[in-house]
């Protein structure tokens, strides 16, 4: 296994984070991680790349799920325990379209709570990254971990943004 060597970059400004997430990623790092004193969308879109968030598809097929559960459940109780009054049809399609609904919502919410979770790593049973408590505080870091023969590239190019701190990490934990 290659030894990994991990760098942790303070930054004061977020321009200056986001140029470097930039900047690592033209050089082909893609493995990274930003931490912000507050939510930036800036910093996500530009700085990391993140795209929409794949939750979205999650709560669609659940509720696509749900759905189809909902029209499958009361017609096969229609069909298993067949109720003929007043010569209705067998199958009553508006009446199942409540149960319908009803299940799409609660398969939709809890496909939405498990994609949530899938999306955001949870559990984290990894150790914790490198973190800097100037992080909670108005200052901008960035967490990269790379092979030992790719450190002095990250190095530099973390360098040329003047960030106010560069740690090295030997262990190099993967972000």
């Amino acid at each position: 296994m290659t030894e990994r060597k991990g760098f942790f970059a303070l930054f004061e400004h977020l321009d200056a984070t986001v140029d470097a997430c930039k900047a690592l990623r033209q050089a082909g790092y893609k493995r990274f991680r930003a931490f912000a004193p507050l939510p930036e969308h800036s910093l996500l879109e530009e700085g990391l790349a993140h795209k929409h968030s794949p939750v979205r598809v999650f709560t669609l097929a659940g509720a696509m799920t749900g759905a189809a559960t909902g029209f499958a459940f009361t017609t096969w109780t229609s069909m298993d325990w067949p109720l003929i009054t007043g010569g209705k049809p067998l199958y009553s399609i508006p009446a199942y379209v409540v149960i319908a609904f009803e299940c799409a919502i609660l398969f939709g919410a809890l496909s939405t709570v498990i994609g949530l979770f899938i999306n955001a790593g949870l559990p984290n049973f990894r150790p914790r990254v490198a973190y800097h408590p100037e992080c909670s505080s108005g200052s901008f870091g960035l967490y990269v971990a790379v092979p030992e023969t790719n450190a002095s590239e990250v190095r530099d190019i973390l360098k040329a943004f003047d960030p106010t701190e560069l740690r090295e990490d030997a262990e190099g934990l993967d972000a």
